[in-house]
């Protein structure tokens, strides 16, 4: 059935099911390469599979023209843990200045207010795509992230590396989708049509760089290892048997290996219904999760109107050369680390080498 995100705080005993389905490749027909992907045509036949009864939610995640992307994350835990705030408020929903698809989408909102996810996507390059692992770089909030920006005034560094060492902190840093249940299926043909009989590349002009037989990832399961492994150290579960690979269309041209070959290819299709059947059964037997404290769903940013007039203030006076007193830019400038006063931060380090 359709979802009905009223249900969502409704108790466990008294709602249905809830699944999230993303389909994770690039492609779709409404930009460069003017063709949907395989990703979308199992999405949909994955919720067509799935029991009626449950809600079924999904999303296509491939890029469309003009539509905003899933804006990159900004490294906050780098800085100090509380400074990455769950959920995510480095962007906001309907921002003009940098439009995010993940708000936009309400995407930290239906995951958490799914009992599982559905993550389908071909593997590009030895890693899942740009779009998948773009959100879930956004996701590392849900691994204790802090849900008091207050506490740091939005988004002060300084004020985020004191809480991280405040016993309080211990209270906050939790994870915040811990519970569910996550399914990852990735097809890909190795490209097989482009390699020789060595396993090199048929147009490389220069075979000896590199041995072949090295090459990694000789399971292909294990080019979304970094997803199920942020997964699992997240608190959401991702059973072996959920997390698959298939080949498809090994062998053939790309031309020749689309969406509308999906029905040809019999043991590729025996192997989706079989993870579906899976995920049904493993999602059924384990039950319906009781959500966190901190929710996603629901939840209003607060207004940091204040907040941003006092960051302001910390910029102009870092692109000055005097960074707060104790502060980590302050540091650095004292040991002429990063030389990175200046107000034309949108200028490259190319045009400045070249005077532009």
């Amino acid at each position: 059935m359709k979802p009905d995100d009223k249900n969502a705080f409704k108790s466990a005993d008294s709602r249905p099911f809830r699944i999230l389905i993303l389909a994770g490749s690039q492609r779709r027909q409404f930009n460069c390469p003017g063709v949907d992907s395989k990703a979308r045509t199992l999405m949909f036949r994955l919720a067509q599979a799935l029991p009626k009864e449950w809600e079924i939610d999904y999303e296509d995640l491939g890029n469309v023209y003009g539509r905003e992307p899933i804006r990159p994350c900004n490294a906050c835990v780098s800085t100090a843990m509380p400074l990455c705030c769950w959920p995510c408020n480095c962007y906001e929903k309907g921002s003009g200045a940098e439009p995010d698809l993940m708000w936009n989408l309400d995407l930290y909102s239906r995951l958490d207010m799914a009992d599982a996810w559905a993550i389908i996507g071909p593997i590009n390059w030895y890693a899942p795509s740009t779009n998948l692992k773009l959100m879930f770089d956004r996701l590392v909030c849900m691994n204790g992230g802090n849900p008091r920006e207050d506490l740091i005034d939005h988004k002060n560094p300084e004020l985020a590396m004191q809480l991280e060492s405040k016993p309080q902190w211990k209270e906050l840093g939790v994870n915040h989708l811990e519970g569910r249940t996550a399914a990852f299926f990735a097809y890909g043909d190795d490209a097989s049509d482009e390699r020789d009989a060595s396993g090199r590349p048929v147009y490389l002009q220069h075979p000896d760089y590199f041995d072949p037989g090295s090459e990694p990832y000789r399971d292909l399961r294990d080019c979304y290892a970094p997803l199920v492994w942020q997964c699992r150290f997240s608190g959401i579960e991702v059973p072996e048997p959920l997390w698959r690979y298939e080949d498809f269309g090994k062998g053939r041209k790309y031309s020749e290996n689309q969406a509308e070959q999906i029905a040809t290819e019999t043991k590729f299709t025996q192997a989706f219904d079989q993870w579906t059947n899976d995920l049904a059964s493993f999602v059924s037997n384990k039950g319906k999760v009781t959500p966190g404290k901190h929710r996603a769903a629901g939840y209003r940013p607060p207004s940091h109107r204040w907040a941003d007039i006092k960051l302001k203030w910390r910029e102009i006076r870092i692109s000055s050369g005097v960074a707060p007193a104790d502060s980590s830019p302050r540091k650095q400038d004292d040991l002429g680390l990063n030389q990175d006063n200046r107000f034309d931060r949108k200028k490259g380090e190319g045009e400045i080498l070249r005077g532009k």
